[in-house]
């Protein structure tokens, strides 16, 4: 029974681990035995220690000696995930193969971010499937509530998310004759008005399902007003509003108001324009204009879409069909530009990059992949309902698609972190050779010429008991008897055996490179790592043997900088 539960034990979080970059889980783990073997959760207070011991271990292997020893366990688990790659999108409603047209409408109030990425990741995935057109419009007809740099910021984030996937990049504010247009038609057909009561008057008479005495002027009136709208009236004194239903059951709906004055500068058209669209009426305008043929966004805006579809039926126009996705709570992340913009100016984040921040410039330096956004997108999938996301939850699952995109490119570097210089007395003089990569040996191979004092990371040093048997991985075995560390083998079956832990080393040496690492939490680890990290380039992304993946970030005299990704 004991074999039986260890191995069980080791199965799952061996799954785990190879499924979720490198880490397991002990509450994933722990879910796994359970749906297996219900009758072990009276067990679990006295397995805790071995859950544990087996986790530990396993999270110290390195992600091919976790798959191999996956694959000899259990290796339909690794089939089964191999089959889940292959789900995809469901089929949309009339979607007709290079006729669909899709699009994602971000306001330039900050740059893009995990909750726009979702948006763009189903979106752009919808428009590749059926080989159609991508559209990014950038909604700014507020120009109180704009950030100048997010123009470009988005336009940069959205192609690197799609890799130059963006068919059209649309700015709204752009556009603003066509918007006059269709407004003055509504006017003229007397399906829209210009109303001149306060907003507390037209509120409380609308609250009691009464029209407001606007509503039924005349045609030439209207018009009157609408010119003057452009010259005479001032900011909150005039507003275009759609007729609808004054007894509508939502209050939202009755008579909702369409383009407004504001004066504020605009950075893009400056004083060029004082009426304004408000959101629902661009929105009606662009969709019908640029041909969209599905609108899929948040069900936050299925209200939106049925004040729009006023516009559609009062212009004749072709609706688009409206599908939407439930909403998407981050847990633990701060998405808000206005509330992160507050901050960077206050010094509390250094800008749009910090590696702390949620969006897209700090992830994509972290070494973050557009496909790997673009797969959790579809994981997550196009449905009605709710999900709350924690913070562990998404990286989890992100680090995982990037890990699959990455790994394979990323050469394999050892990094000491802290060291520890400890001598191994009658070791003998050694030549460690080991694969750039351990799936590519044509890669060619990294060589370590080793003789008695090694650099090893602090935290493995501190574990280091009497009598027990430990591994410089890839060289060498070695005991410590005392204060004395005692040379014992080179063949890893001894250590197979007898052995205690795996640790990565380096042999001290001049040509070692000086390496810190920007952690997420934006602390930094101190190191050495071994010379032929001396070749790479900036931006390269490498795996820090039993460290994790990261991007070289800067290059400095005698010091290399990356920023941390994830195991």
């Amino acid at each position: 029974m004991d074999s039986d539960v260890k191995k069980l034990i080791k199965k799952w979080a061996l799954q785990n681990a190879v499924n979720f970059g490198g880490n397991a889980s002990p509450g994933a783990v722990i879910g796994k035995l359970i749906a297996e073997m219900p009758d072990i959760k009276s067990d679990l207070k006295k397995l805790s220690p071995l859950i544990h011991e087996i986790i530990h271990e396993v999270n110290s292997m390195a992600n091919d000696e976790q798959i191999n020893a996956l694959k000899k366990i259990a290796p339909e688990l690794l089939e089964a995930k191999a089959k889940e790659k292959h789900a995809g999108l469901k089929q949309l409603p009339d979607a007709e193969k290079g006729k669909i047209i899709v699009r994602i409408e971000p306001s330039p109030s900050g740059p893009l971010h995990i909750g726009h990425a979702y948006g763009i990741g189903i979106n752009y995935s919808y428009a590749k499937m059926y080989d159609g057109k991508f559209i990014v419009r950038i909604a700014d007809t507020a120009p109180d509530n704009i950030y100048a740099p997010a123009y470009k910021l988005i336009e940069r984030d959205a192609n690197w998310l799609t890799e130059n996937g963006v068919s059209q990049l649309i700015i709204q504010s752009d556009r603003l004759d066509k918007y006059y247009k269709v407004a003055e038609k509504l006017i003229s057909d007397c399906t829209a008005y210009v109303c001149t009561c306060s907003g507390d008057d037209f509120r409380a008479l609308i609250g009691k399902k009464q029209a407001c005495p606007c509503r039924d002027i005349s045609q030439k009136e209207n018009l009157l007003r609408w010119a003057k709208m452009f010259s005479d009236f001032k900011p909150g004194e005039a507003v275009v509003r759609i007729k609808t239903d004054v007894e509508h059951s939502n209050p939202a709906m009755r008579d909702w108001p369409a383009l407004r004055i504001n004066e504020h500068v605009h950075p893009r058209q400056k004083d060029k324009y004082r009426v304004w669209p408000l959101m629902n009426f661009a929105v009606a305008v662009d969709d019908y204009d640029l041909g969209l043929t599905h609108v899929i966004n948040g069900k936050e805006h299925a209200d939106n879409a049925k004040r729009q579809n006023y516009i559609f039926d009062y212009m004749g126009w072709k609706k688009p069909a409206y599908i939407n996705w439930g909403r998407i709570n981050f847990q633990g992340f701060e998405v808000s530009c206005s509330k992160t913009k507050e901050k960077i100016q206050q010094g509390e984040f250094d800008d749009w990059d910090d590696i702390r921040l949620p969006f897209l410039p700090a992830l994509r330096r972290r070494g973050y992949q557009p496909g790997a956004f673009i797969k959790l997108a579809m994981d997550i999938g196009l449905t009605l309902t709710d999900k709350t996301v924690s913070m562990e939850e998404f990286f989890k699952n992100l680090n995982a698609h990037n890990k699959d995109i990455i790994d394979s490119k990323s050469s394999r570097f050892f990094f000491v972190d802290d060291p520890v210089e400890i001598e191994i007395k009658d070791i003998p003089e050694l030549k460690v050779e080991i694969n750039k990569h351990p799936d590519f040996p044509k890669r060619g191979k990294r060589i370590f010429l080793a003789k008695n004092r090694f650099y090893i990371q602090r935290d493995d040093w501190a574990k280091i008991k009497n009598n027990k048997l430990y591994r410089l991985m890839d060289c060498a075995n070695f005991i410590r008897r005392n204060k004395v560390y005692a040379f014992d083998s080179t063949e890893y079956e001894n250590y197979k055996t007898f052995g205690d832990f795996i640790m990565h080393w380096l042999p001290v040496s001049d040509d070692l490179v000086n390496v810190e690492i920007l952690m997420p939490d934006k602390t930094v680890r101190k190191g050495f790592g071994e010379p032929d990290l001396k070749n790479i380039s900036k931006g390269d992304i490498v795996q820090l043997e039993r460290f994790g993946f990261c991007r070289l970030d800067k290059i400095e005299n005698d010091k290399l900088t990356f920023w941390y990704a994830h195991r």
